[in-house]
């Protein structure tokens, strides 16, 4: 059997990085054989200037929203930004379907293997069935109204059974297919109810506490949410407060999920980590957060409180969100604005992030996101770093 053989200045393992007297061995096929030191690796080695790293993993995007780009204004804050979504989103499916490959070809190029894909409707799985990236598919379901509860779900059911039964499988010949909340301020608790029996051993995703009038609308019934109703003609007459925070309020019923993504956390507090932190010990549940950072400053001119979620040492992973939110789907762009507005943050914790915790969050960590023999994970190289950090020069390149 042939290997190809690879060096670089740093090689990141998914969990540590490792000097350059390392040498990253794989078969043909991009499967891991072994890491060996430079003595012991022979002739034919392939090197490079960066760090060497498994492909990356997006646990949040949009694909099916690839056509709106740059067609909301930035920083209007999220009610108006969802307004636009709802209102403007229906192009042709042509254009619809072109700008959905374009948009993965650019994560292919930007060393992007598994996604961790939002969906309303079917439009992405054409593309999908390709299988140039491994994804999760998250079947979003919405719906404030008590009394169009049914009818809202049977609709995603079809397009959960549509996903589930198309013949197409990811990395390790699982389709990975969940139906998901979209917001706590879109699903009714009678919308839950007829989900969460499909939560079972599944990753779910949730947007979460992405703007500080979700909490507002929990504690006190009051708010811009109040106003998108309004907007919306939406009967908001049904809702009774809890007087708790949004993820406190809605937490309990993700209770079955093996996994959950909270997408955003923009506005999570202290009190609501340790809440999360104590719920997810009793119910041996992982729950991650997912930072989205540039989408946050596009949507809402905000950062996530990152110091304070690695402070109570919550798995954190990354993601792009959709074109309509982001300026490309790069996971590189992600880091690097996390890295210019916390400097400190270790490039080793970034890559992290980006690769073995997103695996997990995934459960593809059986094949991607990390160089261990007989994974295939891809393999990435980033360059011009400057003292172990990220500049805003640092480009991402798929070498497998």
């Amino acid at each position: 059997m042939s290997y190809r053989k690879f060096q670089a200045d740093q090689i990141f393992t998914g969990t540590q990085l490792l000097d350059g007297n390392n040498v990253l061995i794989t078969d043909q096929k991009g499967i891991i054989e072994d890491i060996v030191s430079t003595q012991d690796a022979g002739d034919d080695i392939q090197k490079f200037s960066g760090v060497l790293s498994p492909g990356l993993i997006n646990c949040h995007c949009h694909l099916e929203l690839s056509h709106m780009k740059g067609l909301i204004p930035e920083k209007t804050g999220l009610v108006d930004f969802v307004f636009k979504v709802i209102t403007e989103r229906h192009f042709s499916e042509e254009e619809i379907l072109d700008a959905i490959a374009k948009a993965e070809d650019e994560m292919l190029i930007n060393g992007i293997t598994a996604v961790g894909d939002i969906c309303n409707n079917a439009l992405t799985l054409h593309q999908k069935l390709k299988q140039r990236l491994a994804y999760y598919n998250f079947i979003e379901v919405s719906g404030w109204l008590p009394q169009i509860a049914g009818t809202r779900f049977e609709r995603s059911k079809s397009f959960y059974d549509e996903f589930t039964h198309s013949q197409f499988t990811t990395h390790n010949s699982q389709p990975k297919t969940s139906l998901v909340p979209h917001a706590p301020y879109s699903v009714s608790n009678e919308l839950w109810k007829y989900i969460q029996p499909y939560f079972d051993g599944k990753t779910i995703s949730i947007h979460n506490q992405e703007t500080a009038f979700e909490d507002e609308l929990f504690l006190s019934n009051a708010g811009d949410f109040v106003r998108m109703y309004e907007m919306m003609k939406i009967d908001h007459s049904h809702f009774v407060l809890s007087g708790k925070s949004s993820l406190q309020s809605y937490f309990d019923k993700l209770a079955a999920a093996k996994n959950v993504i909270l997408v955003h956390n923009t506005f999570t507090k202290q009190e609501d980590v340790a809440f999360i932190n104590g719920e997810s010990a009793i119910g041996n549940q992982q729950t991650f957060f997912c930072i989205c950072i540039n989408a946050n400053l596009y949507i809402e001119n905000s950062v996530p409180a990152i110091d304070m979620l690695m402070k109570n040492n919550c798995k954190m992973v990354l993601g792009t969100d959709s074109l309509a939110s982001n300026h490309s789907l790069n996971l590189l762009d992600e880091m690097k604005s996390i890295t210019q507005h916390f400097p400190h943050i270790a490039l080793q914790t970034l890559l992290q992030w980006s690769t073995i915790n997103g695996a997990k969050a995934l459960q593809m960590d059986d094949v991607l996101g990390s160089f261990e023999k007989g994974k295939q994970p891809g393999v990435v190289l980033i360059d011009e770093l400057y003292n172990q950090h990220i500049t805003l020069s640092s480009a991402v390149k798929r070498i497998i």
